[in-house]
């Protein structure tokens, strides 16, 4: 990574991280830049892991694990890209790109392939912090409903199992898809805005309108359905979205 990124990480003074804090693991090949988000990281009270190659970053997930992944693009081994890639094909944990690309199609493919969240260098380790409490927060997250079980037309969504199904088949949700698929399931027939499933869902004041948009179009999909024909989504046009039961089920 160019030096002008790393030195816009100023390293704080270390502190000693919380026995219960989150752990975070740091992928980055820059051991400049990595001790100084280990520093850093350490001195709000994660513990963290750190590796400078994707093969050791599989192997940290795959084997300690951690609870939260800041992961370089640029490895020596591998591309970052790839290794979200086979991140997500092992584990839901959540996965934030360090990245030096701010080509909007890349960052949009990123967070189709997974990502959480990205960062493009450089950035301040406040920035870093803000994004690491927000992405945590939306994996912990959202009040549970009354019900731990919601129907909706043909859609069943077990809260408690963290599971749902579709006329009777089961929908390959990630972690994400499902907290958004049971928020709005829980609202049958109320509009709910972009700001709402930011705030409530995501919990993250930094979050876009274009991130909610690619989850919902995800959603969209393994719904079987499209805006042109929504069964269960749909847009209310400059307002938001509206979940409820398809008039017909055929």
């Amino acid at each position: 990574m160019p030096e002008p990124s790393a030195r816009h990480l100023a390293p704080p003074a270390p502190g000693a991280p919380h026995p219960n804090a989150p752990t975070v693991l740091v992928v980055e090949d820059d051991p400049f830049l990595r001790t100084v988000l280990i520093r850093h990281l350490t001195s709000v009270g994660h513990p963290v892991r750190s590796v400078g190659t994707a093969l050791g970053a599989l192997r940290e997930v795959a084997g300690a694990g951690c609870d939260l992944v800041v992961l370089d693009l640029g490895l020596p081994d591998l591309d970052g890209a790839d290794v979200l890639k086979m991140i997500r094909s092992v584990t839901d944990v959540p996965v934030i790109i360090s990245t030096a690309r701010d080509d909007e199609n890349d960052i949009v493919r990123l967070l189709n392939d997974g990502a959480d969240d990205y960062l493009v260098k450089p950035f301040s380790g406040s920035h870093l912090s803000a994004r690491i409490a927000a992405v945590l927060r939306r994996s912990a997250a959202a009040a549970p409903p009354t019900t731990h079980l919601l129907e909706v037309g043909g859609l069943t969504v077990d809260i408690r199992r963290r599971e749902a199904s579709l006329d009777g088949q089961r929908l390959d949700l990630t972690r994400r898809e499902f907290d958004l698929l049971a928020h709005l399931a829980a609202r049958p027939g109320a509009v709910i805005t972009r700001k709402q499933i930011l705030a409530e869902v995501w919990q993250d004041s930094y979050g876009s309108a274009q991130t909610i948009d690619v989850h919902l179009s995800w959603l969209r999909r393994k719904l079987g359905e499209t805006p042109t024909a929504p069964r269960y989504l749909h847009t209310v046009r400059g307002v938001g979205f509206r979940f409820e039961a398809p008039d017909d089920r055929h």
